[in-house]
């Protein structure tokens, strides 16, 4: 709560020296509003005022009510109003408030160091009679008029409120006067709307009972009108869903309009109407006169546009069927997707396309073979026809683009999308609708390019004398039939056309591989001195080699090393054969050739033939049939030689003797094996030790590999050692009867001792092969 004012302290000030002097209430005064309050200002008045209730009995009456008076509150707001009611009862004269607007001037320029100690500078916005009670205070002038305005207001306090109040209620009375006129001429309009509301209501009464029947009839035509709508929207909906435009209808049976997205959409509409006229047909009450309308209906038009979309198809394939370019449009492919629908009509339509594509196609090849590209490029593939691999090549290189093209523009036109196939892999066969479609256009399409391109392949073929040619050209027929095999299956006409002119190819380069084993075989000379494998042999094996690298570079058999082999062999056969049959042969002709020598040419023949086959993978069974040939004739070399190899080493007689004397006779008693036998041919193998050559002999130099040389000799002297051995173990018996067998076997090396002749000749005891 704000502290008094010092407007309030001043008429306290008074009213406690009113009591000391007369003991008289102190004036009514009205305070500053609470908007306005200042700080506490604790006045001098005041506070000699509580120290003088203090100071006053508590049961003094006059001490109660001042300090009553002192202790009231006047901020509250109702004692504010009051106040301020008070305050207007009793304003001072204008004389009075000249005199209090000077004092007013006084203390704001006597004072304003007073003013500035306040936490601010505070406006004193009061009103008059506040300013008055300041000014009292302040100026010794004004204490008269403040006793003379609250003598008035005790006197006339009552009297005045009276008269106020007697003054509020006459000019109250005469507000409601005016008012209650106002409601008395309100209440005569309302009075008169009544009636004229009553006469309004009458007057529609009579005419709602005139016009009642009107309104019945309305009502029902509304009804009806309301049916009628119902029945016209269902009727359009029907309609609508189970007819055409007149813009659909002249779609598909006007001449004018294009085959194209408005007629494809057309047919839609249709078979959309026709399913649900089938939903219509298979209802309750049966077939309805309606249903069947519209299926004979919808049939007639999709009979017209299947047959207009043909008649466009085939016109389309005469035009596009004569370019050697084809593309194919979304329209084109969408129409054959319909016409499959209706096979007679594709079927017609295609066959207009294959006649078209056979005179193309058969136009083209005959124009690069002999008009060659546009402008002169590429040339005329007979231009070629000088070298026959790169002729026949070229006419299978046109024919499998032309496959390759054709191919291409059939899945186009039948929306097959690609499997993903890698180019040059196999491709897998569908057993699809539109591939058979593609397979049988294809194999129609191509019909007529097998007359020309059998015709000149087979005279290629016949031409051709040489064998690597021959074959060249028959792998090449082979390879292209694989291809085309994959792409357009091999039960179609070009397929078997290729089939059989590749086994022409074959059957030929077979005859000239025959024609050249028998000419082998005509003209027969003998084995050189040298022994070497013969010029014939060589030219031979030169033409195999030629046939064999290129039989490597094809694709047959390409995932079947076994296979490979198998289809090779027959030309292995025919070409080996014949020279394997000339080398012996030639042999015969030679009356004084020894078995030695027979056998090192006939083993330089096979490991000729041997050599040139083990460079490729589907050689090896022939190459081991060859290895059996050279090891049966490496065993002949092989025993001649250690025959030869005993009969030098100065053993062969003892052990002659060894192997055909008695069981029951000493070997010494025997002549050949006597005791100066034994050391005579000690004293021979002693000798043939130190002229040894251990690695290879003279006699073996006419064989075409030192590998076989060496193992020949190293096993020939590894068998003279072991005989050497026999001859010791001889010695050594006792039922042989040899004196100081010891000093016999002693005195010549290799003293007696195998471990000793095993190291003078470097072998192994178990593996001649080896080298110590």
């Amino acid at each position: 709560m704000s502290s008094p004012t010092p407007a309030s302290v001043t008429p306290l000030k008074l009213r406690a020296s009113s009591l000391e002097a007369s003991s008289i209430d102190s004036p009514i005064l009205r305070p500053l509003p609470a908007s306005l309050s200042t700080p506490p200002i604790v006045s001098p008045a005041l506070s000699s005022a509580r120290r003088v209730a203090s100071s006053i009995p508590a049961r003094n009456p006059i001490a109660l009510r001042l300090y009553k008076v002192l202790g009231a509150n006047y901020q509250d707001p109702s004692t504010l109003e009051a106040l301020e009611t008070l305050s207007s009862f009793y304003s001072s004269s204008p004389a009075t408030e000249s005199i209090l607007d000077e004092t007013h001037d006084h203390v704001m320029v006597d004072e304003p160091e007073a003013a500035a100690e306040d936490e601010g500078i505070i406006e004193w916005n009061v009103d008059r009679n506040a300013r008055n009670d300041l000014r009292r205070h302040t100026n010794p002038n004004l204490k008269n008029i403040g006793t003379e305005l609250a003598g008035n207001a005790r006197k006339n306090l009552r009297r005045d409120l009276e008269t106020k109040l007697a003054e509020s209620s006459r000019r109250f009375l005469q507000a409601f006067a005016e008012v209650d006129q106002k409601l008395d001429a309100l209440e005569t309009h309302v009075q008169d709307m009544h009636r004229r509301c009553d006469e309004a209501e009458a007057k529609l009464q009579a005419t709602n009972e005139g016009c009642k029947n009107l309104l019945e009839r309305a009502a029902g035509l509304q009804s009806q009108r309301q049916v009628t709508a119902g029945h016209q929207s269902i009727v359009n909906l029907f309609l609508s869903r189970f007819t055409l435009t007149e813009a659909e209808t002249e779609s598909v049976v006007s001449r004018d309009v294009p085959v194209g997205q408005q007629v494809f959409a057309t047919m839609d509409r249709v078979e959309s109407i026709r399913n649900d006229c089938r939903v219509l047909l298979s209802g309750e009450e049966g077939e309805t006169k309606a249903g069947l309308d519209i299926m004979s209906l919808t049939s007639s038009l999709m009979d017209q546009a299947y047959h207009k979309i043909a008649r466009w198809c085939s016109f389309e394939f005469r035009q596009m069927g004569r370019d050697s370019q084809l593309e194919v449009g979304p329209i084109m492919r969408e129409a054959v997707k319909r016409l499959r629908q209706r096979p007679e009509l594709l079927n017609e339509s295609l066959k207009v396309l294959i006649e078209v594509r056979q005179n193309t196609l058969l136009n083209s090849f005959i124009d690069a073979l002999t008009r060659g590209g546009p402008g002169g490029l590429p040339r005329p593939i007979e231009l070629h026809a000088h070298d026959p691999t790169r002729y026949v090549g070229d006419m299978l290189a046109w024919i499998h683009q032309a496959v390759a093209g054709e191919r291409e523009y059939l899945e186009s036109l039948f929306d097959v999308r690609g499997d993903g196939r890698m180019v040059g892999s196999v491709r897998v066969s569908k057993t699809t609708e539109e591939e058979g479609y593609i397979t049988q256009l294809m194999d129609s399409d191509l019909v007529k390019l097998c007359t020309p391109l059998r015709v000149r392949v087979q005279q290629t073929i016949r031409s051709q004398e040489g064998s690597i040619t021959s074959y060249k050209i028959a792998n090449l027929l082979q390879f292209y039939l694989i291809t085309i095999q994959q792409t357009i299956g091999s039960e179609a006409i070009l397929s078997q056309t290729l089939k059989e002119i590749t086994d022409v190819a074959y059957r030929v380069f077979f005859d000239t591989i025959d024609a050249q084993g028998r000419s082998l075989l005509r003209f027969l000379h003998p084995p050189e001195p040298d022994l070497a494998a013969p010029l014939a042999l060589r030219d031979q094996i030169h033409v195999l080699r030629e046939i064999m690298g290129v039989y490597e570079s094809s694709l047959m058999g390409e995932n079947d090393p076994a296979e490979r082999e198998r289809e090779f062999s027959q030309i292995l056969e025919a070409a080996i054969d014949p020279a394997m049959e000339m080398c012996n042969k030639m042999c015969e002709l030679k009356k004084d050739l020894t078995s030695w020598n027979r056998a090192i040419f006939l083993i330089n023949c096979y490991v000729f033939v041997q050599n040139a086959l083990q460079a490729y993978s589907f050689t090896g069974q022939y190459v081991e049939q060859l290895q059996k040939e050279v090891d049966k004739n490496v065993r002949i070399l092989t025993t001649e030689h250690y025959e030869y190899l005993l009969h030098e080493s100065g053993l062969e007689p003892i052990i002659s003797a060894i192997n055909t004397a008695a069981p029951d006779t000493p070997l010494s008693r025997e002549p050949v094996a006597s005791s100066q036998a034994v050391t005579a041919a000690l004293g021979l193998f002693d000798t043939f030790l130190s002229q040894l050559d251990v690695v290879s002999s003279p006699r073996l130099l006419l064989l075409s590999v030192p590998r076989l040389s060496t193992m020949v000799h190293r096993k020939a002297l590894h068998s003279v050692a072991l005989e050497y051995g026999r001859v010791c173990d001889a010695v050594r018996k006792p039922e042989n009867k040899y004196e100081f067998s010891g000093t016999l076997l002693g005195s010549r090396r290799p003293f007696g001792e195998m471990r000793v002749l095993w190291q003078v000749l470097g072998i192994d005891e178990e593996n001649p092969d080896v080298t110590l």
